[in-house]
């Protein structure tokens, strides 16, 4: 079983909590989307990232001097959002950590797919972004099937827990032999489950933290999920989606 999360727009540099595993799989398809995007210019790279100047600015001059192989944060603690905040990973022990570089990948649309410790430097690029690198259409065509073989297991089970942006460079390729759960985290209004997006990047990051801590090797092990009170649904869940309900 994998879990698939997804990245967050602000990065931190951590090179003293953990030290780094590996450099992430695809890190020559990381080079190439680097030096592409060093031959924009600075009006292109501004629409590339759809930001403010000063975030523009940095940025430039981040890609600019980027070293992809020195002064590495692993990928788990390089991501500083909701999600990570109440996953935790700062304060895993050693068997947690040992779970997650089994059971999780990080999905990117400058790196691909990353293993919790693999080693990563502050980047803004996301999965969207109306990119044509070498010729693709968009990211999703540059990383084409690559990151849905990556990440799949030997069980082929996927459990996703990453947003829509994210999630369908993955789904799209699924096979019939394959299980792919999509977790919903909602609260019920007028009979219908609605979720709301702060409260459910709580959730999938508390859930990393819950599959981890019980060492979770199947999708039924995450039914037992009851954090922040959400609760597994078992009438509205199907095989193909888990909903947890919050009283």
């Amino acid at each position: 079983m994998r879990l698939i999360i997804a990245p967050a727009k602000q990065m931190r540099v951590d090179n003293d909590t953990f030290l780094c595993s590996d450099l992430p799989e695809f890190i020559g398809k990381t080079e190439e989307l680097k030096t592409w995007i060093n031959t924009l210019s600075y009006a292109e790279q501004k629409k590339l990232w759809a930001c403010s100047d000063k975030i523009a600015e940095e940025n430039r001059e981040r890609f600019a001097t980027m070293d992809l192989k020195a002064d590495l944060t692993p990928a788990v603690l390089a991501y500083d959002g909701i999600q990570y905040t109440y996953m935790a990973a700062n304060v895993f022990e050693r068997r947690h950590f040992d779970y997650v570089n089994g059971h999780l990948r990080i999905l990117s649309g400058f790196y691909g797919a990353l293993k919790p410790m693999d080693g990563v430097v502050p980047y803004r690029l996301e999965m969207q972004a109306k990119a044509k690198p070498g010729g693709f259409k968009n990211l999703y065509d540059f990383w084409g099937d690559s990151l849905y073989r990556s990440v799949l297991p030997d069980d082929r089970v996927i459990i996703n827990l990453a947003s829509k942006e994210y999630s369908k460079c993955i789904e799209k390729y699924i096979q019939p032999e394959d299980r792919f759960i999509t977790v919903v985290f909602g609260e019920l209004s007028g009979g219908r489950v609605v979720q709301k997006g702060v409260y459910a990047k709580m959730a999938r990051g508390e859930m990393v933290r819950f599959a981890a801590e019980t060492n979770a090797q199947t999708p039924d092990g995450l039914k037992a999920f009851n954090v922040r009170g959400y609760k597994f649904d078992e009438a509205r869940s199907t095989e193909t989606e888990f909903i947890f309900i919050r009283s």
